[in-house]
């Protein structure tokens, strides 16, 4: 009887260092479960120009967090899945994560996929912060769990058209074109746009289609050149804004490029060369180069990692923030951890700093459009220079 007693206090033993050892990993600083988060990246389609370095910076402020404890103690787990940009795999890759990983929330990306997967995300009750700031996001009657942590599309567009109007020294009024790829995304600020370009007294001449891959926009450039713009808002990413802009150069189209967000960025820069010069944009979050307050700790995580900051792009900038917004949520849930209570927690978010990363975010229980400001900057001698401090359309 002692040698059975023996043998069974043995394998408890064996099997509460079997169960520290595989939990230990999991399990955060407090030994509770991770709190599990799901991601939506595109690291592999289309929009991976820009995909990729977000996701880094989801990562990067993830694994941050956990290098300081967590939160409230616990250890914060990232769930990602690769949906390459398509529709269908977004779906695909939602139900995964809510139904088998059982996330809380998610860190989504695309506009035609989060739109696509607003009813579930709804019905579902799960926090989504997404890489779209399509303005039929920030309807928080069809959309009430969806959370928007810059200006939307037609706000970028609507600032960037007010500028035009305020700064035209021109005679009339100023012509502007639309230069965007065919798709949710591209189309999402257009109507907004025209419709307030009319408002305010902006002539639009014409649209201009052009792909995110494309590596040839010369009949659209032509188009542009005889439509006689004096403006051009392009919505879409790196690989489309250089291809305009080196192709607008190439046939001497004089028009002043002007792209929202994710054309704007370093990488359009590197990629259209001499072509970016003068070339604005439109700028929700910090460059790695700024002064802001909140590079700090992006900086010293990073170096703990042998990497460096002037290695990093603006869109690592803005993964690291979206992620920051989402996990301030989670940490005002306390202990209510569950979507409803993330919810609540993002709802409660008054002025939060992102330490200059981006304008200052406020949500509510009526609203969740955290901010309508962004800045402009134009490119001189390589490099984004900012021409106005955080301003909006109103």
């Amino acid at each position: 009887m002692k040698g059975y007693r023996w043998v069974l206090g043995a394998l408890c033993l064996l099997g509460l260092i079997f169960l520290a050892g595989c939990g230990g990993k999991a399990a955060g600083p407090s030994g509770e479960a991770p709190i599990k988060i799901g991601a939506i990246f595109d690291l592999t389609g289309p929009t991976a120009d820009v995909g990729v370095p977000y996701a880094e910076g989801v990562r990067a402020y993830f694994d941050y967090v956990n290098q300081h404890g967590g939160i409230n103690g616990r250890r914060v787990e990232l769930r990602e899945i690769d949906y390459a940009y398509d529709k269908n795999r977004a779906v695909d890759a939602y139900n995964r994560l809510v139904k088998q990983d059982r996330v809380i929330a998610i860190l989504g990306w695309g506009t035609g996929d989060t739109e696509a997967l607003k009813s579930m995300i709804a019905t579902d009750k799960i926090p989504y912060i997404s890489g779209s700031y399509s303005e039929g996001l920030a309807d928080i009657k069809a959309c009430p769990y969806n959370f928007l942590v810059a200006a939307s599309y037609s706000d970028q567009a609507k600032t960037a058209l007010k500028w035009i109007k305020d700064n035209w020294k021109g005679a009339g009024s100023p012509k502007v074109a639309f230069v965007y790829n065919d798709t949710p995304f591209g189309r999402s600020p257009i109507d907004d746009a025209k419709k307030f370009a009319k408002e305010i007294g902006v002539d639009v001449v014409g649209d201009e289609i052009v792909g995110l891959t494309a590596l040839d926009a010369t009949p659209q450039m032509l188009d542009l050149k005889n439509k006689g713009a004096d403006y051009a808002i392009v919505q879409g990413t790196s690989n489309l804004a250089a291809t305009t802009l080196k192709d607008a150069k190439k046939l001497g189209v004089t028009t002043q490029f002007i792209g929202l967000n994710w054309a704007s960025d370093e990488k359009v820069i590197s990629l259209a060369g001499p072509a970016a010069e003068g070339y604005i944009g439109v700028i929700p979050f910090a460059f790695p180069y700024d002064n802001a307050p909140g590079l700090a700790p992006i900086r010293e995580y990073l170096q703990s990692k042998g990497q460096k900051l002037e290695d990093k792009n603006q869109k690592f900038i803005q993964g690291w923030v979206s992620a920051m917004v989402m996990l301030e949520g989670v940490k005002l849930a306390g202990n209510n951890l569950t979507g409803e209570g993330v919810c609540k927690g993002l709802e409660s978010i008054k002025d939060f700093s992102t330490g200059g990363l981006s304008a200052p975010i406020t949500f509510s229980a009526t609203s969740h459009r955290g901010t309508d400001k962004v800045r402009l900057a134009k490119v001189e001698k390589g490099k984004f220079v900012y021409i106005t401090d955080w301003i909006s359309y109103k």
